[in-house]
């Protein structure tokens, strides 16, 4: 499931993970340890640079993305590339509507930004920001109608949630629904679906849409326009995006424009409108030739056509690294961050949506615009991430160079151990989604990090080499991951090439490792209950009318409260179990629709807890009765079973609320 490149939620890829606020402290790299024979330094190709031209671009394109599109089962796709302003490349592929053989039209068809959008609010908190009516240092509330609640004696600011650290949990209800009739207001959405904060602010990364909503909010609080005419007012009308939108659904004019999304096979019916909430963090509609103009705007130091969206030192602002856990990383600057391959420095965004997967960034040094956008689910594993990465190749080959570290495994082995990313929810039901998400790594005898589920565009396993101090970067490749020490020099993060979460080491009575033997006996040990229930009555069945043989003496039957415990176990999570795998297949996202279910779990997890808890009664009352040893063991497995389940019901939220309010 899990390559280290976008971020997305639950089938996306692994989010890819300056001025001194809110930075991590960071361990500069070294190469001083001793013993060091350095290996030969990693490159790329030598070969030369493609000339970046039209008619190479075409050629680029038109190999990389029909390819894409086959192998990948993907509807349609659009491509825009501009340099120094000029149009290089600005085309479609495949179809925009499957069924009706519509084609792509880069200039007119609208494709959904994702997260992409985010980038549209922090430049509207800029503008606002120009003018005087914002601080970007200040406490959030003094800008909102409700409260966020007070955590870690230290308050949010719009800084820590333009670089994702104001240590929000991560929260899935209401974030895409699909009938229009069900939809809710920015604000509704805000205040019913407040996660907690579980990180203290400006310290530790953890991507939230749920922050950047906030933002879109206070820019339609503090501005007094509804968020998407503002955006339309001040950024999409200036630049002549004619194509750009932030209603859901698209205005009349634009809503015949919108390419159809698809899930996993374009031969099924496409996907519905997603409404997407909260509004300011992934709801923007846009083509290919509008986000063409929107980064010739920011190249240009804010401005295109005479009409200006910010100031040119204003930009620069939003472009200065804010925060990340080394300089050897890329840096997440304000809302924007940097994506880092060869000499270039990349800055812009991703975004992901059930079916639309796009990227957009600007390279200010080559002035170069690079937009993508695809209209299936297939494109968020490979063809996106791979785009980036060939263009840059083939057009500024050559890698920095780097020299790994022959350090011996034993002076490595303090970074081995299990994490979990730090976007994740942690006092609700999707608590239980991080057990099955957990990371291990190990480092081999050559010295090497394996670290699970990380693989390259191949599907081969990657291997990290040490090339300093914390500091790996994948053999023959150019991601990194840094170690970051606790001031106790304990090892307690990973930080990636994307710099909006990290990956934090799990406490031990949350590892997988002992949770899921642990779960796996306990279910066993109910199951088997269930089973033994079953054959016995099937027992009293054939045997109807003749006598049953005599129990053995000094034994006992398992009570009701033990049996009916084991059977409420199983169904409730068999049933779990059941959401997350569709779910995970099918992208489905908590709604509403979904709550009167979550509080029938609440009530069956709530009466197996009460009958776990007469069963374990039963088991320490085994021990002081006339029983043979075999019977008092069944009562006491029993009982440690029930009491498993009910440790993990309460501790991993099977009982408890979707969302905090």
């Amino acid at each position: 499931m899990r390559k280290i490149q976008g971020p997305a939620f639950v089938a996306a890829p692994l989010l890819t993970l300056s001025l001194a606020f809110a930075q991590a402290p960071t361990t500069q790299p070294s190469s001083s340890r001793a013993p060091v024979r350095p290996s030969p330094a990693t490159t790329s190709s030598t070969n030369a640079a493609n000339p970046l031209d039209q008619a190479d671009l075409t050629a680029f394109f038109d190999g990389i993305l029909p390819l894409q599109l086959e192998r990948s089962d993907i509807g349609g796709a659009a491509v825009m590339v501009m340099k120094d302003g000029n149009i290089l490349l600005e085309k479609g592929y495949g179809y925009a509507d499957v069924r009706r053989g519509k084609p792509v039209d880069p200039a007119a068809t609208i494709f959904r930004l994702a997260s992409i959008s985010k980038l549209f609010t922090w430049i509207s908190i800029m503008q606002l920001e120009e003018q005087g009516k914002v601080d970007l240092d200040t406490d959030v509330n003094q800008y909102l109608d409700f409260r966020i609640r007070p955590a870690f004696n230290k308050p949010i600011t719009l800084r820590n949630l333009m670089t994702h650290t104001a240590g929000f949990e991560d929260t899935f209800d209401d974030v895409i629904i699909f009938d229009s009739k069900k939809t809710i207001t920015l604000r509704d959405y805000l205040l019913h679906n407040q996660p907690t904060r579980i990180f203290p602010p400006g310290e530790i990364p953890a991507y939230s849409n749920y922050g950047v909503g906030l933002a879109s909010y206070i820019v339609q609080r503090v501005s007094g326009e509804p968020f998407a005419q503002y955006v339309h007012e001040h950024i999409f009308a200036p630049l002549g995006m004619t194509h750009s939108s932030f209603y859901q659904p698209l205005e009349k004019p634009l809503a015949g424009l919108q390419s159809r999304g698809y899930l996993h096979k374009t031969t099924s019916p496409p996907v519905g409108f997603e409404f997407w909430s909260p509004l300011g963090s992934g709801a923007a509609s846009s083509s290919a030739g509008d986000m063409g103009r929107f980064g010739q705007a920011l190249l240009n130091g804010g401005e295109l056509d005479g009409k200006r969206i910010l100031k040119p030192e204003t930009l620069a602002l939003m472009w200065t690294p804010q925060f990340s856990a080394s300089d050897q990383l890329p840096p997440i600057c304000m809302g924007f961050y940097q994506s880092w391959r060869n000499h270039l420095r990349w800055i812009g965004h991703t975004g992901d949506l059930i079916d639309f997967h796009s990227l957009f960034f600007v390279e200010p040094t080559q002035k170069i615009v690079l937009f993508v956008s695809y209209n299936s689910a297939g494109a968020s594993a490979l063809a996106r991430p791979e785009i980036l990465r060939f263009f840059s190749d083939r057009y500024f080959p050559g890698a920095p160079a780097v020299q790994y570290l022959n350090l011996p495994a034993k002076d490595l082995k303090d970074i081995e151990g299990t994490y979990q990313s730090t976007r994740r929810a942690e006092t609700t039901k999707f608590k239980l989604s991080t057990l099955f998400s957990q990371r291990s790594t190990t480092v081999n005898k050559e010295g090497e990090l394996i670290l699970s589920h990380s693989r390259d565009l191949r599907d081969h396993p990657i291997k990290w080499k040490p090339i300093g101090k914390d500091l790996w970067q994948a053999e023959g490749e150019q991601q990194r991951i840094f170690a970051v020490r606790d001031k106790n020099n304990n090892i307690v993060r990973l930080a990636f090439d994307f710099p909006a979460a990290q990956l934090e080491r799990v406490p031990w009575y949350e590892n997988e490792s002992w949770i899921l033997i642990a779960f796996s006996c306990s279910f066993g040990i109910l199951a088997l209950i269930i089973l033994t229930n079953l054959l016995r009555a099937w027992k009293h069945l054939i045997h109807r009318g003749r006598p049953m043989p005599e129990p053995q003496p000094r034994t006992m039957g398992l009570p009701a409260a033990s049996r009916f415990a084991a059977y409420l176990w199983i169904a409730l999570l068999a049933a779990l179990f059941d959401y997350f795998i569709r779910a995970n297949d099918n992208l489905m996202l908590p709604s509403p629709a979904w709550f009167k279910w979550m509080a029938l779990e609440n009530f069956a997890a709530m009466l197996a807890i009460v009958l776990s808890t007469l069963t374990v009664i039963a088991g320490v009352e085994s021990w002081s009765k006339d029983l043979r040893f075999l019977t008092k063991l069944k009562f006491s497995l029993v009982a440690l079973a029930c009491l498993f389940m009910s440790w993990f019901a309460i501790h991993w939220h099977i009982i408890g609320p979707t969302h905090r309010i």
